[in-house]
């Protein structure tokens, strides 16, 4: 046999010999990407994996059954939305009856009016006193109690948060931990949990209570809470790092708010002067010159005059506070 023949068959045998390999590592490689795939793919596979997909997608249905729940009834509560005296007398934080408060609101009416008349004011004048005073001063008053025990309530918020966060690290139940800041927290806080421990203590459940706590104190703090502490009972999860989040964007919505205050103080008080300045230039001139303000209110282009300054006053103090009012 000469070399050439020998050449030949080496060639032979190296190419059937590759050939082979790249057939048995072409079915190893269809089987390993068989086995990639059936671990992979939906109901196969590790038992551990498909019973994790399961649970997500348990627990993301269950989260958008609870938020879908939630937008239906804040849809029905805007629906509403006219909010009675007796709810704004318990929102203020006060403790008269509604009849208290409109025997109340009558004498207000009398003594203003009775004030009109003693003074000698015009007829008109002292009826107007005698409505400010029945039905325009009590309210605002109310209204006025209102915001301030609005905003104690939420300074002091986040601090109740984090009670229950901390309550929650040490084993506590909710419960407890409700009933901690109803003892121990200050002023309007501790009114509204004693209020939702007492609810939940006659049968009435945590979301329920929580409904009610929001319909007497109704602000966004209270109602982040409600969804908080309801997605958590639907859908599981951490529930002090839910709360201890929340504690933190809460008081980062009073920290920008503070900011927002500070930054439109300047714009504020050049509303405030702009708006009061024609009165006090009213004033000084009919204390130096009575007769030359007098045709604006003894005659009928003067009352007319009158009216549209009073108008395009109005006009323009509504854009300034909607200028200088910014929501977070």
């Amino acid at each position: 046999m000469d070399t050439n023949t020998l050449i030949i068959g080496g060639l032979i045998a190296m190419a059937v010999i590759a050939v082979l390999f790249l057939t048995l590592s072409g079915d190893d490689n269809t089987r390993a990407k068989k086995r990639v795939a059936g671990m992979s793919g939906p109901g196969k596979g590790r038992v551990g994996k498909g019973a994790e997909d399961t649970s997500g997608k348990d627990r993301r249905k269950k989260l958008e059954e609870s938020l879908s729940k939630l937008d239906a009834r804040q849809k029905e509560n805007k629906k509403k939305a006219k909010v009675s005296m007796e709810q704004r007398l318990e929102q203020a934080g006060m403790t008269i009856s509604v009849q208290q408060f409109y025997i109340g609101s009558v004498i207000c009416a009398i003594v203003l009016g009775a004030i009109g008349v003693i003074s000698g004011q015009d007829p008109k004048v002292s009826a107007g006193m005698l409505v400010v005073g029945g039905l325009g001063l009590p309210r605002w008053f109310v209204g006025m109690a209102k915001g301030r025990r609005q905003k104690k309530f939420i300074t002091e918020f986040s601090n109740a948060i984090d009670v229950i966060v901390r309550g929650v690290k040490s084993g506590l139940p909710v419960n407890e931990c409700l009933k901690i800041i109803a003892r121990e927290s200050p002023s309007p806080v501790n009114e509204e949990f004693h209020l939702l421990t007492e609810s939940i203590r006659v049968g009435l459940s945590l979301d329920q209570g929580l409904e009610r706590m929001y319909e007497r104190m109704p602000v966004q703090e209270v109602n982040f809470f409600g969804i908080v502490l309801m997605i958590q009972q639907k859908t599981g999860g951490n529930l002090a790092e839910a709360l201890g989040n929340l504690a933190n964007v809460l008081r980062g919505r009073k920290m920008m708010e503070g900011k927002i205050k500070a930054l439109s103080a300047e714009a504020k008080a050049s509303a405030m002067i702009i708006g009061a300045l024609p009165f006090i230039v009213a004033v000084m001139v009919h204390l130096s010159a009575p007769e030359y303000l007098a045709p604006l209110f003894t005659t009928t282009n003067g009352n007319f005059i009158l009216l549209g300054a009073g108008t395009w006053m109005a006009i323009g103090i509504f854009i300034m506070k909607n200028m200088i009012s910014i929501k977070v």
